[in-house]
Order: C-alpha cells, then structure tokens, then sequence
C-alpha cells in the first residue's frame, strides 16, 4: 500500500511531494494532464514563500547560482503604488518567474528525492476504508493509499468525490482580457512603462484603474510582453483575440492603444475570463482525504497570493502528514493543518476582494480610493498591508509557550538558510548546552552563539518555543513530536 497519493501535479502537489519525501515518505504523484501544462498562468511568486523556497534549497534554481532573496522596495495593492522602501521591516519578497518554470524545478527536486510522478491518471472515485483509502482511475487499476490529498485545482474532482462543500460568493459582471502582444520599441519608456499618446503613461508592472476599467502592462525581459485588461458590464463573445483585447484597452485608457501581434516563440498567451470565484472549503480533511492550495479555496488573483498561499499550505501540511505516517504525531496534530491555513486562507479572500472592490470604476469607488491613498501615506498602514499580502502576519496557536516570536515564522538568523534543507525540526542553541531529551533523535540541535535567546523551530520554520532557560523546553517537544 501506498502512504501517500497526491492527485495533481502543479505546484502544490510538487511542492507536498517534496516536503513529504524529505520526511522519509515516499509519495505517489497522479496527474491528469499527460503532459505539463505549457499555459501562462502566474508570473511569479509574492510573499513569504520566496524564502521558504530559500530555505529549502530551491531558490537558486529558480534566481540563478548565488542569489539569495532580498525584499522588494515597492508592490502594489488594489491599483495603488505601494511604496515599501522606508518600511523598518520589510517583509515583501518577490521572484518573477513563469508558473511553468517554478512547476519544473520542483519537478525536478521531486525526481531527486525519488517521487514518482504519473502522468494520464485521472481521479475518478475514491472509497475510504478505517486504515486506508482507494482511489479509482479512468482506465486504469484502482491504488491503495494510507492518505490521498487533493492537489487538483479549483475544480477538484477529490473535493467534489468527497463531499466538502465549497461556499464563497461569485461574481459575475466584469470581464477581463490578457494577451502576449508586441508594441513600437519607440512607445516603451526608460522605465519600461507604456507611453500611450493621448493618455500618457501606463506603469510597468502595475494595475492602473481609470474611470472605465483596469489595465496592466508587462514587458517581461525575457518574453513577448503582457497586456491585461478588466472591465465591467462589457460583453463578449467568440475566441479572445488581439483585436478584442486591444479595443478593450483602448476604452480603459480613452485613447488608441497600438497592439500588434507577439513576434517571440510560442505558445502565445490570449485568454478571457468572465467573472471570478472568492471560495474556501467547508473542510480540509475528511477522513483520510485532505485538499491542499486551490482545492481547498480560490479566490481573485490580484495581488498574486495564490502561489504565496497554496505553496504553504503544502509546507505546513508535509511534516504532520509524515509524522503521523511514522506514529511520531501526537494526538491531533493532522487537524491543526485546516486549524492554522484555513485563516490564512481568509485572510487572502478578505484582502483579495477588497483589492477587487478598489479597483473598480465609478465615482464611489474614487471617493473611497481617495480616503485609502490618505491612509497609505503613512508608513504604519504601509507596513500592516506587506505583513498582510506577504503572510507575515500569520501566528499560530503553540500552546503554552511564550515568546515574541513564539507562533511566528523564524526571521533570518545565522546558519538557518543551511540548517533548514532537511526539513526537520531544530532546536537553535546560543549556549550549546541544551538538551532535548528523549526527542534529540527526532530535532536537529545548532549551536549559534549570536543569538541572544534559544529558539525551537518547526520543519515549516514556525518558533514553537523560545527562552534563556530550559524551562518549557520538553513540553513544547512533546506538544509537536510524540517519541516512539
């Protein structure tokens, strides 16, 4: 029997494979594609996650030899510059690069860590047994497994086969366009903005809101660039085409916008989508099922959390899947995953639809964006905002453990972006005299005499306990870990 089925290939599942195979678990990875997908979906990664990657080692894979992640002095929040440069902490980290590349190198990294990935398997029904679950296949022989998690999209068949119910709201009225398009080298800026006669200049890498739509501009270095549009109440019908999206930004701007067909190789991004869905899941687990990234919710891409949240649901969800497969997980420990990403998952529907509402055309809408660029004008509201879209702001329950940092993802510190590549837990010792007890089997001790407090750390790099004594020290091993 198998321990762990993944249904789905994209980056959730990826990243699950290898968080779980780190542990010692070898899962088994089905997708339906029969190859991976060559569509253009994210550009890039937002938030914390860039360096959890980091931290385990796939940031270089995806940034170059040598690169080490470091905050970005600006982003942008519902069409609103967001200037991050006099922030004290900054906590926004990005790294542009296509969906298809980050699906690649954890592709990759699984295959190093020996995951089995097999293409053409489509989930088509599962029966949960009190030690196990079967999952049935189109075509082929059924497979045993001790879990199956669903890492199959918004439109799992897992969720759906299962019965979790997905509640949200569903909007219905706007439209938006984004093609891959060529424009005259002569309409390009220094800056890379668009410089559109008649109106001015569209900004890179930013949504612009006029009193008639949304529009994003993209000149990636190493692409055909990007236009998007969104607009409200405009109807459409046929194939999405260049002549469509261009008549579409030209009525988001209210002059002529000169789009000519991509001349850099194919396949060409040109997509229309009406409407969009703000859901989460009524549950993450049933039984021996669990949902896992956009199985488990979906919501408006603005912003770009998506990745930033499905990516660390797959962290936090890998080493308690593990530890219960190896009977090293106390009681309860599997329901903290829904109990802890399940609000981070709110978190991203509340600021995804408020960015949704800003955007939008019409003198109220100008009034309140009027009231928000006051409030962003003052550091405090800027910094609230990057912990918000970053996931910095995430603390989860430890127990009785205190601390300022106790519940909150690990800052950078000496030796961790080394010490954390097994995946395991670590228990960061200034004194060296620490001593785990009947858990030192089961953490890593590191000795790093900077610190001016001792730190346990989770495998998805959360501080479980801190102090100067020992104190606490083995109720918090035991609250995480159960000894054999």
């Amino acid at each position: 029997m198998i321990d762990v089925v993944i249904a789905g290939a994209g980056p959730n599942g990826l990243m699950l494979a290898c968080e779980l195979a780190l542990a010692g678990i070898r899962p088994l990875v089905l997708e339906r594609l029969t190859e991976p997908s060559t569509e253009q979906r994210a550009n890039g990664l937002v938030g914390q996650v860039v360096r959890m990657l980091d931290r385990r080692g796939l940031y270089e894979r995806l940034a170059g030899p040598g690169a080490t992640p470091e905050p970005v002095s600006g982003y942008v929040f519902g069409a609103f510059p967001l200037d991050l440069s006099d922030l004290p902490d900054n906590p926004l980290y990005t790294l542009m690069v296509p969906q298809r590349r980050i699906e690649q190198a954890l592709a990759e990294r699984a295959a190093e860590l020996g995951v089995e990935i097999r293409r053409d398997h489509e989930v088509i029904g599962l029966t949960q047994g009190e030690k196990s679950v079967t999952v049935e296949l189109r075509g082929r022989e059924p497979v045993e497994a001790a879990f199956l998690v669903g890492a199959d999209g918004g439109h799992s068949a897992v969720r759906k086969l299962t019965g979790i119910g997905f509640p949200g709201v569903t909007a219905d009225d706007s439209v938006s366009r984004t093609g891959q398009v060529s424009v005259d080298p002569g309409m390009v800026d220094a800056d890379g903005g668009l410089v559109v006669p008649g109106f001015g200049t569209v900004p890179p890498f930013q949504h612009l809101r006029t009193e008639r739509g949304l529009i994003a501009w993209a000149p990636f270095p190493d692409r055909d660039p990007v236009i998007t549009t969104m607009e409200w109440d405009q109807p459409a019908e046929g194939e999405a085409s260049l002549d469509e999206l261009r008549a579409s930004a030209s009525r988001v701007l209210g002059a002529d916008v000169p789009l000519v067909p991509p001349t850099g190789p194919g396949p060409h991004v040109m997509r229309r989508l009406f409407g969009g869905n703000t859901r989460i899941a009524e549950r993450y687990r049933a039984g021996r099922v669990l949902l896992l990234g956009d199985a488990a919710h979906v919501h408006s891409a603005i912003g770009g959390p998506g990745l930033n949240l499905g990516l660390q649901d797959a962290v936090n969800l890998g080493w308690k899947l593990a530890a219960e497969l190896r009977g090293h997980a106390p009681e309860g420990l599997l329901d903290t995953y829904e109990s802890e990403r399940a609000p981070a998952a709110r978190r991203v529907a509340m600021h995804t639809q408020a960015q949704s509402l800003l955007v939008r055309p019409g003198g109220q809408v100008t009034a309140l964006r009027e009231l928000f660029g006051e409030l962003l004008a003052q550091p405090a509201s800027r910094q609230h905002i990057a912990a918000l879209m970053s996931g910095a702001d995430i603390t989860y329950d430890m127990g009785p453990a205190t601390g300022p940092l106790v519940g909150r993802w690990a800052p950078d510190l000496p030796g961790l972006r080394e010490a954390t590549r097994t995946g395991r837990p670590l228990l960061l010792d200034p004194t060296g005299i620490l001593d785990a007890g009947p858990w030192a089997p089961y953490v890593d001790t590191v000795t790093v005499p900077e610190l001016d407090t001792a730190l346990l750390l989770r495998p998805d790099c959360y501080v479980a306990w801190q102090g100067t004594t020992p104190d606490g020290l083995h109720e918090a091993l035991g609250t995480w870990i159960r000894t054999a």
